[in-house]
C-alpha cells in the first residue's frame, strides 16, 4: 500500500534523509522510532509532498506520487496528522471535522462521534476549549474524514496522560482493522510496541532496524541501549 524507496530529502546543504526504505502492505501499523532530530518527521513531511525529495520513490498503491503536492497526495488517500496537532483552535469540534469531509466518506460525521465520545459530548466547544488528549483524538477524526487509505501519525502521544495514551492505542488498532495503513511516528516505545505490527529504528537519515514485535519486544534493551538512549 504505502512504499518508500531510496528516498533522499536535503535541507539546503544537510542531508536529512539517506536513503530509506520502507514497504507497508495494506492493513497494517508500522512504527518508526529514533531520537529527536533523526529525520523521523522530514520522512512524513516528504511522503506527504510538504517537502521535495532530492531523489527516490514514494507510491501508494502502486500510483507513485513522488513531489506531488499535498492537495494531490490528499486525494489519493493519504491523511496526516502532524506533531503539534494544528486544530483550529476557533472553530468548534463539528466544524474542525467538517474541514476535511467528503461526501462519500466511509468515515461520516456520526460514525467519527461514535468512535470519540468524548467529542461527541464537546462538538459545540471551540478546539481551544479541549483539552490535549481531546485535540489529539480532534486532529486524527479531522483526518478520518476524509476517508483515507493510509495515516501517517507524527508523535501523537507526545504530551498526553497515560490513560488518554491508552485509548489512542485502542484507536490506532480499531483503524488497523478497519484496514487503514498506519505510519505511526513515535518517541513513545511502549506505545509503539503495543500497536504496531513492525518496528523500525532511524539513526541519522537512515533505517538501521527492522523486526516485528515480538522480536523487538525481546531484544527492547539491547535496541534502547544501541539506538534510543541519549
Amino acid at each position: 500500500m504505502l512504499t518508500i524507496a531510496g528516498l533522499n530529502t536535503h535541507y539546503g546543504a544537510s542531508h536529512i534523509l539517506q536513503g530509506v526504505d520502507l514497504e507497508m502492505p495494506q492493513g497494517r501499523i508500522s512504527a518508526v522510532l529514533g531520537r529527536n532530530g533523526v529525520g523521523k518527521t522530514t520522512m512524513v513531511k516528504t511522503i506527504m509532498g510538504l517537502v521535495a525529495p532530492s531523489s527516490g520513490r514514494v507510491a501508494v498503491g502502486g500510483t507513485d506520487i513522488t513531489g506531488w503536492p499535498p492537495h494531490r497526495v490528499s486525494r489519493q488517500g493519504v491523511a496526516y496528522v502532524p506533531e503539534g496537532r494544528l486544530i483550529f483552535p476557533d472553530l468548534t469540534v463539528l466544524e474542525n471535522i467538517k474541514v476535511g469531509e467528503r461526501p462519500d466518506t466511509a468515515w461520516p460525521i456520526d460514525r467519527l462521534l461514535k468512535l470519540f465520545p468524548s467529542l461527541n459530548e464537546r462538538q459545540a466547544n471551540r478546539g481551544s476549549q479541549l483539552s490535549g488528549g481531546e485535540q489529539q483524538m480532534l486532529a486524527i477524526a479531522r483526518a478520518l474524514v476524509s476517508d483515507p487509505k493510509v495515516m501517517l501519525l507524527d508523535e501523537p502521544s507526545q504530551g498526553l496522560a497515560p490513560l488518554v495514551v491508552r485509548e489512542l492505542a485502542r484507536i490506532i488498532k480499531l483503524l488497523r482493522d478497519e484496514g487503514v495503513t498506519i505510519l505511526l511516528v513515535e518517541q513513545n516505545m511502549k506505545l509503539a510496541e503495543a500497536v504496531a505490527d513492525e518496528l523500525h529504528i532511524m539513526v541519522k537519515g537512515r533505517m538501521v532496524y527492522r523486526a516485528s514485535a515480538e522480536v523487538f519486544r525481546a531484544e527492547e534493551a539491547t535496541i534502547r541501549a544501541r539506538y534510543l538512549t541519549m
